[in-house]
Protein backbone atom coordinates (compact mmCIF):
# COMPACT_ATOMS: atom_id res chain seq x y z
CA UNK A 1 0.00 0.00 0.00
CA UNK A 2 1.37 3.71 -0.74
CA UNK A 3 1.71 6.01 2.12
CA UNK A 4 -0.96 7.86 3.11
CA UNK A 5 -0.93 11.34 2.52
CA UNK A 6 0.11 13.63 5.74
CA UNK A 7 -1.67 16.63 4.00
CA UNK A 8 -4.73 14.46 3.52
CA UNK A 9 -4.67 13.27 7.14
CA UNK A 10 -4.85 17.14 8.74
CA UNK A 11 -7.76 17.50 6.33
CA UNK A 12 -10.51 19.20 8.31
CA UNK A 13 -12.83 17.62 6.11
CA UNK A 14 -11.43 14.22 6.78
CA UNK A 15 -13.37 13.16 10.12
CA UNK A 16 -16.48 13.94 8.19
CA UNK A 17 -16.12 11.20 5.62
CA UNK A 18 -18.43 8.40 6.24
CA UNK A 19 -17.10 4.75 6.57
CA UNK A 20 -18.35 4.47 2.76
CA UNK A 21 -16.36 7.49 1.25
CA UNK A 22 -13.12 6.46 2.47
CA UNK A 23 -12.69 3.81 0.74
CA UNK A 24 -14.13 5.26 -2.17
CA UNK A 25 -10.99 7.98 -2.14
CA UNK A 26 -8.46 5.65 -1.00
CA UNK A 27 -9.45 3.28 -4.32
CA UNK A 28 -9.34 6.69 -6.62
CA UNK A 29 -6.19 7.48 -4.96
CA UNK A 30 -4.22 3.79 -5.40
CA UNK A 31 -5.50 4.12 -9.15
CA UNK A 32 -3.82 7.39 -9.82
CA UNK A 33 -0.45 5.72 -7.89
CA UNK A 34 -0.55 2.19 -9.90
CA UNK A 35 -1.50 3.05 -12.93
CA UNK A 36 0.45 6.15 -13.52
CA UNK A 37 3.13 5.71 -11.79
CA UNK A 38 4.95 3.36 -13.74
CA UNK A 39 4.58 4.74 -16.80
CA UNK A 40 6.04 8.15 -15.80
CA UNK A 41 9.19 6.89 -13.84
CA UNK A 42 9.90 4.90 -17.28
CA UNK A 43 9.62 7.98 -19.40
CA UNK A 44 11.26 10.65 -17.68
CA UNK A 45 14.15 8.03 -16.58
CA UNK A 46 15.20 7.34 -20.02
CA UNK A 47 13.84 10.20 -21.74
CA UNK A 48 17.14 11.29 -23.46
CA UNK A 49 17.62 8.11 -25.25
CA UNK A 50 15.36 7.56 -28.65
CA UNK A 51 14.40 4.11 -27.59
CA UNK A 52 12.79 5.14 -24.42
CA UNK A 53 9.40 6.18 -26.08
CA UNK A 54 9.94 3.72 -29.07
CA UNK A 55 6.75 2.66 -28.59
CA UNK A 56 4.58 5.47 -28.26
CA UNK A 57 6.30 6.94 -31.31
CA UNK A 58 5.08 4.06 -33.27
CA UNK A 59 1.73 4.31 -32.17
CA UNK A 60 1.44 7.95 -32.80
CA UNK A 61 4.78 9.75 -33.95
CA UNK A 62 5.31 7.64 -36.67
CA UNK A 63 1.53 6.85 -38.00
CA UNK A 64 1.44 8.55 -41.88
CA UNK A 65 -0.78 11.18 -42.96
CA UNK A 66 -0.55 10.73 -46.66
CA UNK A 67 -1.52 13.91 -47.93
CA UNK A 68 1.21 15.78 -45.72
CA UNK A 69 2.99 13.56 -43.47
CA UNK A 70 5.68 16.33 -42.90
CA UNK A 71 2.69 17.92 -41.00
CA UNK A 72 2.53 14.82 -38.38
CA UNK A 73 6.38 15.44 -37.49
CA UNK A 74 5.42 17.87 -34.77
CA UNK A 75 1.95 17.17 -33.47
CA UNK A 76 0.04 13.77 -32.14
CA UNK A 77 -3.37 12.11 -33.39
CA UNK A 78 -4.29 8.22 -33.14
CA UNK A 79 -3.86 5.63 -36.05
CA UNK A 80 -7.53 5.96 -36.79
CA UNK A 81 -7.09 9.39 -38.19
CA UNK A 82 -5.00 8.64 -40.97
CA UNK A 83 -6.02 6.90 -44.36
CA UNK A 84 -5.77 3.47 -45.20
CA UNK A 85 -2.37 2.85 -47.99
CA UNK A 86 -3.25 2.38 -50.98
CA UNK A 87 -0.25 0.69 -53.19
CA UNK A 88 -1.20 2.83 -56.00
CA UNK A 89 -0.24 5.44 -54.14
CA UNK A 90 3.01 4.48 -53.04
CA UNK A 91 6.49 6.08 -54.45
CA UNK A 92 9.68 4.68 -54.82
CA UNK A 93 12.58 6.33 -53.07
CA UNK A 94 16.15 5.17 -53.20
CA UNK A 95 18.07 4.22 -49.79
CA UNK A 96 21.77 4.43 -49.68
CA UNK A 97 22.25 1.20 -47.03
CA UNK A 98 25.57 1.63 -46.58
CA UNK A 99 25.37 5.19 -45.30
CA UNK A 100 25.80 6.01 -41.39
CA UNK A 101 27.34 4.60 -38.46
CA UNK A 102 25.12 2.01 -37.97
CA UNK A 103 24.57 0.74 -41.03
CA UNK A 104 22.98 -1.43 -42.92
CA UNK A 105 20.88 -3.17 -40.01
CA UNK A 106 18.94 -0.18 -38.47
CA UNK A 107 18.81 1.43 -42.15
CA UNK A 108 16.98 -1.80 -43.27
CA UNK A 109 15.21 -2.03 -40.26
CA UNK A 110 13.75 1.36 -40.29
CA UNK A 111 12.90 1.00 -43.92
CA UNK A 112 10.58 -2.30 -43.11
CA UNK A 113 9.30 0.19 -40.31
CA UNK A 114 8.52 2.64 -43.10
CA UNK A 115 6.84 0.74 -46.06
CA UNK A 116 4.33 -0.11 -43.07
CA UNK A 117 3.72 3.37 -41.89
CA UNK A 118 4.19 5.29 -45.15
CA UNK A 119 2.76 5.29 -48.59
CA UNK A 120 6.68 4.18 -49.87
CA UNK A 121 8.15 1.51 -51.44
CA UNK A 122 12.33 1.41 -51.40
CA UNK A 123 14.82 0.36 -53.00
CA UNK A 124 17.40 -0.69 -50.73
CA UNK A 125 20.93 -0.13 -51.84
CA UNK A 126 23.62 -2.56 -49.94
CA UNK A 127 26.66 -4.42 -50.57
CA UNK A 128 25.27 -8.40 -50.52
CA UNK A 129 27.76 -9.60 -47.58
CA UNK A 130 27.43 -6.98 -45.21
CA UNK A 131 23.97 -6.55 -45.50
CA UNK A 132 22.96 -10.13 -45.10
CA UNK A 133 25.15 -10.48 -41.68
CA UNK A 134 22.90 -7.69 -40.51
CA UNK A 135 19.80 -9.11 -41.48
CA UNK A 136 20.99 -12.39 -39.76
CA UNK A 137 22.18 -10.70 -36.43
CA UNK A 138 19.00 -8.84 -36.28
CA UNK A 139 16.18 -11.37 -36.98
CA UNK A 140 15.21 -9.37 -40.23
CA UNK A 141 14.60 -12.02 -42.62
CA UNK A 142 11.17 -13.20 -42.27
CA UNK A 143 10.31 -9.61 -42.11
CA UNK A 144 12.07 -8.68 -45.00
CA UNK A 145 10.79 -11.48 -47.18
CA UNK A 146 7.35 -10.57 -46.46
CA UNK A 147 8.29 -7.00 -47.70
CA UNK A 148 9.54 -8.09 -50.59
CA UNK A 149 6.85 -10.62 -51.66
CA UNK A 150 4.41 -7.51 -51.66
CA UNK A 151 6.19 -5.65 -53.54
CA UNK A 152 7.50 -3.01 -51.21
CA UNK A 153 10.99 -3.16 -50.89
CA UNK A 154 13.96 -4.43 -53.31
CA UNK A 155 17.13 -5.24 -52.65
CA UNK A 156 19.80 -3.45 -55.11
CA UNK A 157 23.25 -4.93 -55.16
CA UNK A 158 25.93 -1.90 -55.10
CA UNK A 159 30.12 -2.30 -54.30
CA UNK A 160 32.43 -1.04 -52.42
CA UNK A 161 30.93 1.96 -49.98
CA UNK A 162 32.00 5.04 -48.86
CA UNK A 163 33.18 5.10 -45.40
CA UNK A 164 31.99 8.02 -43.28
CA UNK A 165 35.73 8.92 -42.43
CA UNK A 166 36.64 9.16 -46.51
CA UNK A 167 37.34 12.30 -48.68
CA UNK A 168 34.01 13.18 -50.49
CA UNK A 169 35.69 12.71 -53.73
CA UNK A 170 36.29 8.84 -53.93
CA UNK A 171 32.42 9.03 -55.26
CA UNK A 172 34.26 9.95 -58.54
CA UNK A 173 35.92 6.87 -58.24
CA UNK A 174 33.68 4.18 -57.08
CA UNK A 175 30.70 4.57 -59.14
CA UNK A 176 29.03 1.16 -57.94
CA UNK A 177 29.34 2.76 -54.12
CA UNK A 178 25.73 2.48 -52.98
CA UNK A 179 25.45 6.03 -52.60
CA UNK A 180 26.07 6.98 -56.50
CA UNK A 181 23.64 3.90 -57.08
CA UNK A 182 21.07 5.12 -55.14
CA UNK A 183 21.57 8.89 -56.91
CA UNK A 184 21.58 7.37 -60.79
CA UNK A 185 18.04 5.23 -59.69
CA UNK A 186 17.00 8.71 -59.13
CA UNK A 187 17.94 10.49 -62.21
CA UNK A 188 17.06 7.16 -64.58
CA UNK A 189 13.73 8.34 -63.27
CA UNK A 190 13.11 4.68 -61.40
CA UNK A 191 12.85 6.34 -57.81
CA UNK A 192 11.21 9.71 -56.88
CA UNK A 193 14.01 10.46 -53.98
CA UNK A 194 16.98 9.55 -52.38
CA UNK A 195 17.72 9.12 -49.20
CA UNK A 196 21.57 8.56 -47.25
CA UNK A 197 22.90 9.03 -43.71
CA UNK A 198 26.12 8.80 -45.17
CA UNK A 199 29.36 11.08 -45.42
CA UNK A 200 27.55 14.55 -45.85
CA UNK A 201 30.19 15.77 -48.22
CA UNK A 202 30.25 12.30 -50.78
CA UNK A 203 26.10 12.31 -50.23
CA UNK A 204 26.63 16.11 -51.91
CA UNK A 205 29.25 15.46 -54.30
CA UNK A 206 27.24 12.08 -55.58
CA UNK A 207 24.25 14.44 -55.57
CA UNK A 208 26.04 17.27 -57.72
CA UNK A 209 27.89 14.46 -59.98
CA UNK A 210 24.96 11.79 -60.47
CA UNK A 211 21.61 14.23 -60.62
CA UNK A 212 23.62 17.62 -61.62
CA UNK A 213 22.87 20.85 -60.26
CA UNK A 214 19.84 23.53 -61.00
CA UNK A 215 20.19 25.90 -63.47
CA UNK A 216 20.78 29.37 -61.60
CA UNK A 217 22.23 27.77 -58.69
CA UNK A 218 25.62 28.06 -57.79
CA UNK A 219 25.83 25.89 -54.66
CA UNK A 220 23.48 23.61 -53.19
CA UNK A 221 22.78 23.85 -49.44
CA UNK A 222 21.60 21.40 -46.91
CA UNK A 223 18.42 23.14 -45.49
CA UNK A 224 17.05 21.57 -42.20
CA UNK A 225 13.75 21.58 -40.24
CA UNK A 226 13.86 23.24 -36.74
CA UNK A 227 10.93 23.11 -34.51
CA UNK A 228 9.18 26.70 -33.43
CA UNK A 229 7.14 27.39 -30.45
CA UNK A 230 4.01 27.08 -32.79
CA UNK A 231 3.54 23.43 -32.83
CA UNK A 232 1.84 23.52 -36.13
CA UNK A 233 5.01 25.78 -37.95
CA UNK A 234 8.69 24.95 -38.77
CA UNK A 235 11.37 27.18 -40.05
CA UNK A 236 13.89 25.71 -42.68
CA UNK A 237 17.35 26.95 -42.08
CA UNK A 238 20.04 26.50 -44.83
CA UNK A 239 22.35 26.26 -45.37
CA UNK A 240 23.85 23.94 -42.14
CA UNK A 241 27.14 22.28 -43.30
CA UNK A 242 27.10 21.99 -47.27
CA UNK A 243 28.97 25.46 -47.60
CA UNK A 244 31.10 26.37 -44.56
CA UNK A 245 31.98 29.76 -46.88
CA UNK A 246 29.58 31.63 -48.67
CA UNK A 247 29.12 34.50 -50.84
CA UNK A 248 26.55 36.79 -50.89
CA UNK A 249 24.72 35.75 -54.01
CA UNK A 250 25.02 31.74 -53.12
CA UNK A 251 22.52 32.93 -49.67
CA UNK A 252 20.65 34.82 -52.13
CA UNK A 253 19.72 31.67 -53.89
CA UNK A 254 19.28 30.06 -50.34
CA UNK A 255 16.83 32.17 -49.70
CA UNK A 256 14.97 31.51 -53.53
CA UNK A 257 14.91 27.59 -52.92
CA UNK A 258 14.07 27.95 -49.45
CA UNK A 259 11.30 30.16 -50.31
CA UNK A 260 9.83 27.59 -53.15
CA UNK A 261 10.37 24.49 -50.61
CA UNK A 262 8.02 26.29 -47.78
CA UNK A 263 5.46 27.41 -50.22
CA UNK A 264 5.21 24.14 -52.18
CA UNK A 265 5.96 21.76 -49.23
CA UNK A 266 5.27 23.26 -45.84
CA UNK A 267 2.23 24.92 -47.39
CA UNK A 268 3.14 28.68 -46.27
CA UNK A 269 1.60 31.12 -48.59
CA UNK A 270 4.23 33.63 -48.33
CA UNK A 271 6.85 32.80 -46.24
CA UNK A 272 8.91 35.08 -44.45
CA UNK A 273 12.68 35.20 -45.14
CA UNK A 274 14.70 36.35 -42.54
CA UNK A 275 19.02 36.66 -42.68
CA UNK A 276 20.63 35.31 -39.71
CA UNK A 277 22.75 38.03 -38.16
CA UNK A 278 23.80 39.67 -34.63
CA UNK A 279 21.21 42.23 -34.70
CA UNK A 280 18.00 43.81 -36.31
CA UNK A 281 19.28 47.06 -37.71
CA UNK A 282 19.99 46.98 -41.62
CA UNK A 283 24.03 48.09 -40.70
CA UNK A 284 24.62 44.98 -38.38
CA UNK A 285 26.77 41.88 -39.30
CA UNK A 286 30.02 40.82 -40.99
CA UNK A 287 30.73 41.89 -44.39
CA UNK A 288 28.98 39.07 -45.40
CA UNK A 289 25.54 39.88 -43.82
CA UNK A 290 25.88 43.37 -45.26
CA UNK A 291 26.30 42.31 -48.98
CA UNK A 292 23.12 40.01 -48.74
CA UNK A 293 20.68 42.57 -46.89
CA UNK A 294 20.56 44.38 -50.61
CA UNK A 295 20.48 41.75 -52.23
CA UNK A 296 17.37 39.98 -50.49
CA UNK A 297 15.27 43.47 -50.14
CA UNK A 298 15.65 44.15 -53.29
CA UNK A 299 14.35 40.54 -54.89
CA UNK A 300 10.22 40.85 -56.15
CA UNK A 301 10.55 37.28 -55.66
CA UNK A 302 11.42 37.10 -51.70
CA UNK A 303 9.54 38.35 -48.84
CA UNK A 304 12.57 39.71 -46.82
CA UNK A 305 11.32 40.40 -43.39
CA UNK A 306 14.89 41.26 -42.32
CA UNK A 307 17.55 39.99 -39.98
CA UNK A 308 16.95 37.55 -37.71
CA UNK A 309 18.72 36.58 -34.65
CA UNK A 310 19.72 34.03 -33.00
CA UNK A 311 16.73 34.19 -30.76
CA UNK A 312 14.39 35.09 -33.20
CA UNK A 313 15.17 31.26 -35.09
CA UNK A 314 12.19 29.71 -33.09
CA UNK A 315 9.83 32.67 -32.50
CA UNK A 316 7.52 31.38 -35.29
CA UNK A 317 8.67 34.83 -37.26
CA UNK A 318 10.17 33.17 -40.22
CA UNK A 319 9.57 30.60 -42.26
CA UNK A 320 13.30 30.71 -44.13
CA UNK A 321 16.32 31.66 -42.10
CA UNK A 322 19.30 31.97 -44.49
CA UNK A 323 23.03 31.49 -43.34
CA UNK A 324 26.90 30.07 -44.00
CA UNK A 325 26.92 26.52 -44.01
CA UNK A 326 29.44 26.98 -40.54
CA UNK A 327 27.04 28.92 -38.93
CA UNK A 328 24.04 27.13 -39.83
CA UNK A 329 25.85 23.29 -38.38
CA UNK A 330 26.84 25.00 -35.18
CA UNK A 331 22.44 26.05 -34.90
CA UNK A 332 22.06 22.64 -35.38
CA UNK A 333 24.44 21.08 -33.48
CA UNK A 334 23.22 23.10 -30.71
CA UNK A 335 19.45 22.98 -31.43
CA UNK A 336 19.92 18.52 -31.40
CA UNK A 337 21.59 19.06 -27.61
CA UNK A 338 18.56 21.19 -26.28
CA UNK A 339 16.23 18.13 -26.11
CA UNK A 340 18.15 15.89 -24.32
CA UNK A 341 19.45 18.23 -21.98
CA UNK A 342 16.22 19.73 -21.13
CA UNK A 343 14.52 16.55 -20.51
CA UNK A 344 17.69 15.94 -18.45
CA UNK A 345 16.79 18.89 -16.13
CA UNK A 346 13.24 17.98 -16.12
CA UNK A 347 14.01 14.79 -14.64
CA UNK A 348 16.62 16.15 -11.98
CA UNK A 349 14.27 18.73 -11.39
CA UNK A 350 11.01 16.74 -10.70
CA UNK A 351 9.79 16.22 -6.80
CA UNK A 352 11.23 12.93 -5.32
CA UNK A 353 9.64 10.49 -3.80
CA UNK A 354 6.23 8.92 -3.97
CA UNK A 355 3.96 11.98 -3.85
CA UNK A 356 6.21 13.67 -6.14
CA UNK A 357 5.83 10.38 -8.44
CA UNK A 358 2.36 10.98 -8.41
CA UNK A 359 2.22 14.33 -8.81
CA UNK A 360 4.54 13.52 -12.18
CA UNK A 361 2.33 11.12 -13.50
CA UNK A 362 0.19 14.20 -14.71
CA UNK A 363 3.47 15.33 -16.85
CA UNK A 364 3.38 12.32 -19.26
CA UNK A 365 1.79 13.86 -22.23
CA UNK A 366 3.90 17.06 -21.96
CA UNK A 367 6.88 15.24 -21.63
CA UNK A 368 6.25 12.98 -24.48
CA UNK A 369 4.89 16.05 -26.62
CA UNK A 370 8.54 18.00 -25.98
CA UNK A 371 10.71 15.12 -26.85
CA UNK A 372 8.51 14.26 -30.38
CA UNK A 373 9.15 18.26 -31.15
CA UNK A 374 13.11 18.20 -29.98
CA UNK A 375 14.35 15.45 -30.57
CA UNK A 376 16.74 15.29 -33.72
CA UNK A 377 15.32 11.83 -34.65
CA UNK A 378 11.92 13.02 -35.18
CA UNK A 379 12.81 14.85 -37.78
CA UNK A 380 15.47 12.39 -39.16
CA UNK A 381 16.96 14.93 -41.53
CA UNK A 382 17.72 17.73 -43.79
CA UNK A 383 17.20 18.14 -47.19
CA UNK A 384 20.03 19.05 -50.05
CA UNK A 385 18.54 22.00 -52.35
CA UNK A 386 19.70 23.21 -55.60
CA UNK A 387 20.36 19.69 -56.99
CA UNK A 388 17.95 18.30 -59.73
CA UNK A 389 16.20 15.81 -57.73
CA UNK A 390 14.86 15.28 -54.10
CA UNK A 391 17.71 14.21 -51.55
CA UNK A 392 17.83 14.05 -48.03
CA UNK A 393 20.97 13.79 -45.81
CA UNK A 394 20.13 11.93 -42.74
CA UNK A 395 21.95 11.79 -39.49
CA UNK A 396 25.16 9.83 -39.41
CA UNK A 397 24.01 8.05 -36.01
CA UNK A 398 20.43 7.52 -37.67
CA UNK A 399 18.78 4.57 -36.79
CA UNK A 400 15.17 3.32 -37.21
CA UNK A 401 13.52 6.32 -35.66
CA UNK A 402 15.24 8.59 -37.84
CA UNK A 403 15.17 6.64 -40.88
CA UNK A 404 11.30 6.24 -41.05
CA UNK A 405 11.50 10.44 -40.01
CA UNK A 406 13.49 11.07 -42.91
CA UNK A 407 11.34 8.98 -45.29
CA UNK A 408 8.46 11.19 -44.47
CA UNK A 409 10.69 14.57 -45.35
CA UNK A 410 11.66 12.62 -48.62
CA UNK A 411 7.76 11.60 -49.47
CA UNK A 412 6.26 14.95 -48.58
CA UNK A 413 8.89 16.88 -51.12
CA UNK A 414 8.46 14.12 -53.81
CA UNK A 415 4.76 14.25 -53.83
CA UNK A 416 3.94 17.85 -53.88
CA UNK A 417 6.27 18.15 -56.99
CA UNK A 418 8.39 20.93 -55.86
CA UNK A 419 11.23 20.06 -58.57
CA UNK A 420 9.02 22.02 -61.15
CA UNK A 421 9.35 25.17 -59.53
CA UNK A 422 12.92 24.83 -58.57
CA UNK A 423 13.40 24.03 -61.93
CA UNK A 424 11.92 27.48 -63.39
CA UNK A 425 14.31 29.52 -60.99
CA UNK A 426 16.49 29.33 -64.13
CA UNK A 427 14.33 30.32 -65.97
CA UNK A 428 13.82 27.43 -68.26
CA UNK A 429 11.65 24.20 -67.31
CA UNK A 430 14.86 21.71 -68.68
CA UNK A 431 17.36 20.78 -65.58
CA UNK A 432 20.90 21.34 -65.60
CA UNK A 433 23.63 19.15 -66.83
CA UNK A 434 25.13 16.79 -65.12
CA UNK A 435 28.95 16.73 -64.61
CA UNK A 436 30.79 13.05 -64.18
Amino acid sequence: MPPKDPDYLRSPGRQALSRRQRPNRTIRRLVIWYKRNAAVTSLVDTASAASSVAGVAAGTVLQPLVLDPLRRLQQGGGPEEFPVIHDRDRLWVAVDGMGGDHAPGPILEGCLRAVRLLPLRILFVAEPEPLQRAINSLGLGEELEEAQARGLLRLVPSGRSVGMNEEATVVRRRREASINMAMDLVKAGQAMAAYSAGNSGAVMAAAIFRLGRLRGIERPAIGALFPTKDPAQQVLVLDVGANTDCKPAWLHQFALLGTIYSRDVLRVASPRVGLLNIGEEECKGNDLALKTHPLLMADPRLRFAGNCEGRDVLSGRFDVVVCDGFTGNVLLKFLESVGSVLLDVLRAELPRGRRGKVGSAFLRSNLVRIKKRLDHAEHGGALLLGVDGVCVIGHGSSKALSVVSALRLAHSAASHHVMEDLHALGGKGAPATTCD
